[in-house]
Order: C-alpha cells, then sequence, then structure tokens
C-alpha cells in the first residue's frame, strides 16, 4: 500500500474491505524447473529422536508421518532446486552431539532424499540448536552481489533436550549473519513449551512456524514451506552501498542496483541530472515471507536536492499485521512546464530511502532493489494529447472476459513476471507468497482486472477466522498506482470462501504527470504495468490445501495511439502509411498545447482514519486551480 505525500496534506491509506463470490477451481500440477537464484538452496532438518518413533494417531508412528511428508514436498519442489535433509537423534541412544547430514544439498535429487528419510530410525536426543548451526553451514553461500534464498526447514515434534547451545540463540545469530537467511519451524503434534521454543525460533530466525497437528497437516505446511522457499524473489541488479548521509554517496546512472535495509534505517544515493529530463526512481525491499511486520510500518523514498529541499516524497505501507510481502515505493523528479521550479535546476540530486519499524517487528535486514530510469523531453513541436485523470470505461463496472481461463505460474517478482494479455487466467498462490505478471499497455490505453480467490475447504478446529488477500499495480517504472483513488480497494477479507478485487488504472497519457493525484501522475508512459497478488500469511491456518486458487480477468482498455502526441491510434497510422484513405481520428476535446500545461503539487488528497480504514476521497481535476498552480513548485515534502 502506498501513499505520495505533500507539505501538510496527511496521505492515502487504502481502501475499504471488500467480500465478493468466485466458484472454486482445481488443483494445479507441481511447478515446473526453475532455475534457482545463485546461492539459493533449503537443507530439512528432521527430528528423529525417540519420541518420533511414538503414535500420530492416525495408525502409523511419527516418523512415518514426517518420510511421507517429505515425499509430498519433494515432489512439489521445482526441478533442480538445491535441497538436502540434516537429521538429528538418529544415530544414538544418548547425545547432544547426534546430528548428521543425510542428504547433501544439491540439485534436487527426489529419489535421493526419499531414500535418505526412509533410513532413519528414531533414536535420541533432541540436539536442535546444534543442528541449525550445522544446517547452517550445509547451504551455499551466494557469490560477492548476489541475493539468494537459503532456508532452514526444522521439522520436530518437541523441544530441545540438550542445554547448550541454546535454539533461539542460535537461530538469531543466524538471521542476524545475512540478508538471504531464514528458519522455518514445524511443530508435528506439539503444544505447551514444545510449541513456544518452535514459535520462538521461527521468529528469531526470521521465518515462519507452521502448526501440523496430524499427519495431513504435516504434510502440508511442508509442502508449503518448501515451496516459498524455492518461489523466493529472483533479485537482478549491480551491488551498491547507499550512505547514512549526503556525503560520500554512491553515484548512481539509470539502472538497476542492489542494497540492504535494516529496521529505522536511512540510506543515500547521489545522482546528477539535467534541467530538462524527467527522473524516475523505485525501491523495493523483499522481506522473508511472513516476517513479523506491523501495521503501519513502511518504507519511505524521496528526492531531496539542495540543503533541505524535496522534489518528490512517497510512503509504501504494510497495511497488515500478518507478515510482510515485498513492498515498492516509487518517486520522480518532473520538471515543471514553465522551467522556473525548484527541482527544474541541472545539478546533484539524493535519492533517499527509509525504512521504518515498529518495535517487534523484524530485526534484520532486508534486501532492497532499486531502479533508476530518465525520460527525455519531447522532441520540439510535438504536441503530448491531454491527461487522462478519470478512470472512464476502466471503472469498477467496466465489463471483463469472462472466457475459460488458462493456466499460468506467476513469476517471483518484477524481474521474472509473467507476461498476460487480455483474457482470463489461471493460478495457484501460496499463503504468504506474492505472485507477479506484467500486461503491456500502449498510448491511451488503460489495465483494468479482477482477481478472484477460490472456494477452498477450511481446516477443521483452526483458530483463525480470516486472513487477507491483495492485489497492487505499478507503472513501468515500478511505482504503485492503485491505491487510495476510492475507485477500488487492495486488500479483500479471505476466509475460505470465494473473494474478489477489482484494480486498475487510468489511461496512459503523457501530460498525466501533471496532474496531481497520486495514482494519475505516475501514469505517463507506456509499456510494461505490474500486477502483484498476495495471499495473507493466515491463510495457512485456513485453508486446508496447500495452494489457493486464484484467477485473473484482465482487460486493456482503448485503442492504442501511436505515441504521446494528440493523434491516431496505432491501426489508424498503419492504414495511413500503408496509403489508405480511412479518417485519421482526434482526441476528444484536442490536445493541450506545450504552453498551456501548468505543473501542480504532487500528492494525493485523502483521510487517514485509523479506526476503519476508511477514506475520504477527493476525485482528481482535469485541469488545477489557480490556487494549485501557485504551490510550492518543489511538489513534495517529508511524510
Amino acid at each position: 500500500m502506498a501513499r505520495r505525500s505533500r507539505r501538510g496534506v496527511p496521505a492515502l491509506l487504502g481502501g475499504l474491505l471488500l467480500a465478493l463470490t468466485a466458484g472454486p477451481l482445481q488443483a494445479a500440477a507441481a511447478p515446473a524447473g526453475v532455475p534457482a537464484a545463485e546461492g539459493s538452496g533449503m537443507v530439512m532438518v528432521l527430528d528423529a529422536s525417540g519420541s518420533m518413533a511414538g503414535k500420530d494417531g492416525s495408525g502409523g508412528t511419527r516418523i512415518d508421518a514426517a518420510r511421507k511428508a517429505v515425499g509430498t514436498v519433494v515432489d512439489a519442489m521445482p526441478d533442480g532446486y538445491p535441497t538436502g535433509l540434516r537429521v538429528y537423534g538418529a544415530d544414538k541412544p544418548k547425545g547432544c552431539d547426534d546430528t548428521r547430514l543425510a542428504q547433501p544439498v544439491a540439485a534436487l535429487d527426489r529419489a535421493g532424499l526419499k531414500k535418505a528419510v526412509a533410513g532413519v530410525r528414531p533414536k535420541g536426543d533432541t540436539p536442535i540448536g546444534l543442528s541449525l548451526r550445522k544446517a547452517a553451514a550445509d547451504l551455499p553461500r551466494p557469490a560477492a552481489g548476489s541475493i539468494g534464498t537459503r532456508t532452514i526447514l526444522l521439522i520436530s515434534d518437541g523441544e530441545d533436550t540438550c542445554r547448550t547451545p541454546q535454539p533461539c540463540k542460535v537461530a538469531a545469530q543466524l538471521a542476524a549473519s545475512g540478508v538471504d537467511l531464514h528458519i522455518d519451524t514445524v511443530g508435528f503434534q506439539v503444544a505447551g513449551r514444545a510449541r513456544t521454543q518452535l514459535e520462538c525460533i521461527a521468529k528469531a530466525g526470521n521465518g515462519q512456524y507452521y502448526d501440523a497437528p496430524d499427519a495431513k497437516a504435516l504434510a502440508r505446511q511442508l509442502q508449503r514451506a518448501g515451496q516459498l522457499s524455492a518461489d523466493g524473489y529472483r533479485f537482478q541488479g549491480k551491488q551498491v552501498r547507499g550512505t547514512a548521509t549526503r556525503g560520500g554517496a554512491p553515484g548512481l546512472v539509470p539502472g538497476q542496483y542492489l542494497d540492504s535495509l535494516g529496521p529505522n534505517e536511512e540510506r543515500y544515493y547521489a545522482t546528477d541530472l539535467d534541467a530538462a529530463s524527467a527522473a524516475d526512481f523505485s525501491a523495493t525491499v523483499v522481506p522473508p515471507s511472513g516476517a513479523a511486520v506491523g501495521l503501519l510500518d513502511s518504507l519511505h523514498t524521496r528526492i531531496a536536492y539542495g540543503s533541505g529541499g524535496v522534489c518528490d516524497s512517497t510512503t509504501g505501507l504494510f497495511a497488515q499485521r500478518e507478515g510482510a510481502a515485498p513492498l515498492t515505493s516509487g518517486v520522480s523528479r518532473i520538471p515543471t512546464q514553465s522551467g522556473t521550479g525548484s527541482c527544474d535546476k541541472a545539478g546533484r540530486y539524493w535519492l533517499v530511502v527509509e525504512r521504518k519499524a515498529a518495535r517487534g517487528s523484524d530485526a534484520t535486514r532486508w534486501p532492497l532493489e532499486l531502479t533508476f530510469h530518465v525520460e527525455h523531453p519531447l522532441k520540439k513541436g510535438v504536441t503530448p494529447a491531454q491527461s487522462a485523470p478519470e478512470y472512464g470505461a476502466g471503472g469498477k463496472d467496466a465489463r471483463l472476459p469472462a472466457t475459460a481461463p488458462e493456466d499460468v505460474t506467476g513469476g517471483t517478482g518484477f524481474n521474472d513476471a509473467r507476461t498476460l494479455h487480455p483474457g482470463v487466467w489461471r493460478d495457484k498462490v501460496l499463503p504468504a507468497q506474492t505472485l507477479w505478471y506484467k500486461v503491456p499497455v500502449g498510448w491511451g490505453q488503460q489495465l483494468r482486472y479482477d482477481v478472484e480467490f477460490a472456494n477452498e475447504p477450511r481446516i477443521k478446529g483452526s483458530r483463525a477466522a480470516a486472513s487477507y488477500g491483495a492485489t497492487q499495480v505499478y507503472t513501468p517504472f515500478r511505482t504503485p498506482v492503485g491505491n487510495g483513488t476510492g475507485e477500488f480497494s487492495p486488500h479483500v477479507p479471505y476466509t475460505g470462501r470465494s473473494a474478489s478485487l477489482s484494480m486498475g488504472t487510468v489511461p496512459v497519457a503523457w501530460t498525466n504527470r501533471y496532474e496531481a493525484h497520486p495514482n494519475v501522475r505516475p501514469v505517463h508512459l507506456n509499456g510494461d504495468f505490474y500486477i502483484a497478488v498476495t495471499l495473507g500469511a493466515r491463510a495457512s491456518q485456513v485453508a486446508e490445501n496447500p495452494q489457493i486458487g486464484v484467477v485473473l480477468r484482465v482487460a486493456v482498455l482503448g485503442k492504442e495511439k501511436d505515441g504521446p502526441q494528440t493523434g491516431a491510434s496505432v491501426a489508424e497510422a498503419s492504414r495511413r502509411e500503408s496509403g489508405s484513405s480511412a479518417d485519421v481520428g482526434q482526441d476528444s476535446g484536442g490536445g493541450w498545447s506545450t504552453g498551456r500545461v501548468v505543473a501542480v503539487a504532487v500528492g494525493g488528497v485523502g483521510v487517514l482514519l485509523l479506526a476503519g480504514l476508511a477514506l475520504a476521497y477527493v476525485r482528481p481535476r482535469r485541469r488545477p486551480a489557480a490556487a494549485d498552480r501557485a504551490a510550492d513548485p518543489r511538489r513534495g515534502g517529508s511524510w
């Protein structure tokens, strides 16, 4: 959830929750092989202590249930994903050093892993702390400059029986050792102190705790944890290290970069801009799926200049407490039409990225992906089309495709987002997972889509009443534009019953850059618009199936124009170039001449109502009022 600020103006928080219905979906096949990010991998740490020889309540033993569950996990993992197995308590009746690597972490060997776990015979003690420390050494190390996803997946039916090392302390030390390591835990028929300890390990290890009261739940939760590890965000970019102040800040040129960001930390990056080009920046933090966050934990970006000026400022909010998901904030430096604004001068500017975290939120460093693009001014003589600040045909009542759905597998992030074209698409999403897609949108067109979460059987006796589903849409420069409009809501409760969301953009118009509303201004360039679909972490306590069905109904509305200027559609331009005598249409009302376009202050106008997350929305105006035209030319301020 994002909100853009303006001096003295509260920003937008996001919409009202909405519940609709959608039909059930069939189960999807296991994921196909996708190359893992360098340095990624997972090692399962399996409890083989004496208690695992006990009955599981369904006629078998706990170790039998664990063997079957591990088999389910490896069958569902992508081909080739580096996976290994460590066991403890399997070799000695007594001993706090009883831990060994039963299958090295290497390209997925399903038969080898199943054979290794089939040979495990429960015998001894429960040295969890030592096993975690050893497991971290089992995992591959990412090469310099790369960020992978390294997961320790602990499966246990009891607490540590050895005094040293303390498991929670070990987990905290390991999680602090790098931005790419986390520890998930699965408690198999645990309660009391054992459950408390496993929850502590997961929290300290920057991971999630999964409760498995029976054999079926064990298989389900292991599959979820394993697939989340394998489907981690694929990063791209050049390594860079921001500074705590302007002094010594690394210089950026247009491109993509990687850094990391700690809680309540601020990072500076410098760049030199000319007087006429627009500059677009985005910052994306990628926490471990489901890591602890607060309602108002946020990612704040701003463009600074001079001794204390701010050109643009935006804040992205998690706006929920179930657990972290990727969060993006985008800002732009857009010169005014007159060229006399404070941010119109050539010179040194700084991108500033800040992460705000409440007490109790995840305390580890998170990977940070930055993008920087430069937009050169239009050629002389080109008159841009009028801005398009209204949703019009792309509003909430838009007619969307109703054809039979096609299967698709969403990407892990911006860099491998799956391309979609208008139509109906079907996918599967895990609790705490975000799926990514991209849709080409041309000049004069707008993206409009619905997301439908499937009706799924609920877990009997679950204490969780509901989770949530969410979606966001991003411009080609990764600026989120779907929140706080009053037209769409980015969240919907998910209780296991079908639920749906609507989302979209205004039409793409070059002159939108001079509009005031934060969901209009960034929609000023054609290209791939990104769709993110998230299911809340608590859905793992709600839905019985490991994955939840999701359907996307995607439409791209309007005729594509052949450029930012007022003029023909692409089809009409093609006919004209081929000698066709067809008429060439103009935009309704004609284009704005360059002399009449006036820049206005950026920032949404809204009211933040914390009690109900309700929203008071002011519709963007097609033309700025005189008072707005006289606003601070810096068009921004700290939130």
